[in-house]
């Protein structure tokens, strides 16, 4: 028997003497050999070529001890029982050929699964390198059981503080500009339970991510799950390849998906963003962290949004991720407490965003419209956000700036915004008339209620003492009648109905002003056609 030295899972059979020997406890050879016999004619030099063989040349040595001796002569320890188990798997030797009723041969399969029945009682360092042993015996550590065992082990030895309460070195989620998922100072009993988390870190991404599964399915802390996840990425991420990266990432996005909501901070899911930036991941991936951050969005700030756009863009940041962070929040962020946070937030990003030449006007519409009318209670800031995109973008058409402006609600600006709005040369006429015939609309509501201001308001005055102002047209919609002396104001109250009072008769020029204007219009229809450029000019200069 012998192995090749560049394969260690290539083994093959050289002589008969080598088959005669394994084939009594081996139901693989057995077979094998019963197919050469019939196929062709033995032949001394003729071979058996076992391809994949699990745990490589030192694996085979000891199941070609175990026939050599009859059975005997192997001792399974903890240093070699996941291997043996496995390839006795391999060469099927669960039930011995040479099995009889008076004589039962011994089974690899059982003597291997008596040794790992302990495995809960072994030294740690044993578990682990158990663990590291799997990671190239799959799929048959699974489908063994082995692997099972293994989990099992390594939950039992981490509910037990180490000895010294030892504890990874610079496992402090202080300690690296890359964060752990909890945000919460660690206490002395978290880091017992994370002494573990440094022996681990060698595995492979999808070992990381077989034994995290595991240790979930069987009960296991989902915070110390994802503290360990954050600690492997810290540890591995810096000086690996962008394949590995990527692998690692994957792996661990793909636990922390499975996660209760409230073991991973918003945070700590940027953290994994601004590393994944630059690495291409598996559209499902990105998905599923994108999704996560949604639902988070709530418990982010304005510098986790403020994300570079992807090479290649001339734009400063990636408007469209966090459009797509709104949506996934929106399928999830109906409460009016968390929907507010994010309005707020919102609110500071376009802010931000605005003065940046290269945001299309589609794009800061999305952004300024993505919201429901329920996230803000008030319009101020978004008016100022669409002020400033004004200002840089001086080459928009009016039908570009009213499409932006539709996203804000009049009625809900301050007084001081809305006076603003009106003398705002950069905002279309249209937004400043819906501007002031909004505040028009709340004036009228607070004179209509004026009598809870103060319960002993006295009676209306006579109709000779109101002073009613009508539309140009005479339309008796627009109609405003100020109840003046009925309102026993405070210092405070007299100051707001002085600025309504001029904001009302802003509304009243302009309403003269279009009423003018379309007495003009009548005009220029009759006219001839020749008198259309001189009807042009006589526009009124603020309509023009």
């Amino acid at each position: 028997a012998s192995s090749s030295s560049s394969s260690p899972n290539f083994a093959r059979l050289t002589c008969s003497s080598s088959k005669d020997a394994l084939a009594p406890f081996s139901r693989r050879i057995k077979s094998l050999s019963e197919e050469e016999l019939v196929g062709a004619a033995a032949s001394p030099r003729r071979r058996l070529v076992l391809r994949g063989f699990p745990g490589g040349a030192e694996a085979f040595e000891l199941v070609a001890r175990f026939c050599y001796g009859g059975g005997g002569g192997v001792t399974v320890t903890a240093a070699n029982a996941c291997a043996v188990r496995c390839a006795a798997q391999y060469m099927e030797m669960a039930d011995s050929p040479a099995a009889t009723a008076a004589s039962t041969a011994p089974s690899l399969v059982k003597v291997a699964d008596k040794a790992l029945e302990d495995m809960p009682h072994w030294p740690w360092h044993c578990v682990v390198d158990a663990v590291k042993q799997c990671q190239s015996l799959f799929p048959l550590a699974e489908s063994t059981g082995v692997f099972d065992k293994v989990v099992g082990a390594l939950l039992a030895q981490m509910a037990i503080p180490a000895p010294g309460d030892a504890t990874p070195t610079s496992s402090s989620p202080e300690s690296s500009a890359f964060r752990f998922s909890c945000d919460t100072k660690c206490s002395s009993l978290s880091l017992r339970r994370t002494w573990w988390f440094e022996d681990l870190v060698v595995l492979s991404p999808g070992m990381v991510e077989r034994v995290a599964k595991a240790l979930l399915a069987r009960g296991a802390d989902h915070g110390i799950v994802a503290r360990f996840l954050f600690y492997y990425l810290k540890c591995r991420i810096a000086g690996a390849g962008a394949e590995d990266k990527a692998a690692m990432l994957e792996a661990a996005i793909t636990v922390i998906a499975d996660l209760d909501r409230s073991s991973v901070s918003c945070k700590g899911l940027f953290g994994i963003l601004r590393i994944a930036s630059p690495v291409k991941l598996a559209a499902g991936c990105q998905e599923m962290l994108v999704a996560m951050i949604g639902r988070k969005l709530d418990h982010a700030t304005l510098d986790n949004l403020l994300v570079q756009a992807p090479s290649g863009t001339s734009s400063l940041y990636d408007v469209s991720l966090v459009l797509r962070f709104l949506e996934a929040f929106l399928r999830h962020g109906d409460e009016p407490g968390r929907l507010k946070k994010v309005g707020e937030l919102m609110d500071l990003y376009l802010a931000e965003v605005a003065p940046d030449p290269s945001l299309r006007p589609a794009r800061f519409v999305e952004l300024a419209t993505a919201l429901p009318a329920a996230a803000r209670d008030c319009h101020d800031a978004l008016y100022r956000a669409i002020d400033v995109y004004f200002q840089v973008h001086g080459r928009l058409t009016d039908d570009e700036k009213m499409k932006i402006c539709k996203g804000i609600n009049y009625e809900k600006l301050s007084p001081e915004c809305c006076k603003h709005l009106a003398t705002n040369s950069g905002f279309p006429t249209r937004a400043a008339v819906q501007a002031l015939a909004s505040q028009h609309t709340v004036l009228k509501g607070i004179i209509r209620h004026s009598g809870t201001l103060k319960p002993a308001s006295p009676p209306p005055p006579p109709a000779a003492h109101r002073e009613s102002y009508d539309d140009a047209d005479g339309d008796s919609n627009g109609q405003v009648v100020l109840y003046a002396s009925r309102l026993e104001l405070t210092l405070e109250n007299q100051n707001l109905k002085s600025l309504l009072d001029s904001m009302h008769w802003r509304v009243m020029e302009l309403e003269k002003v279009c009423s003018r204007m379309k007495t003009q219009m009548t005009k220029m229809k009759a006219s001839r056609r020749g008198g259309g450029a001189a009807a042009a000019r006589s526009l009124p200069r603020m309509c023009s």
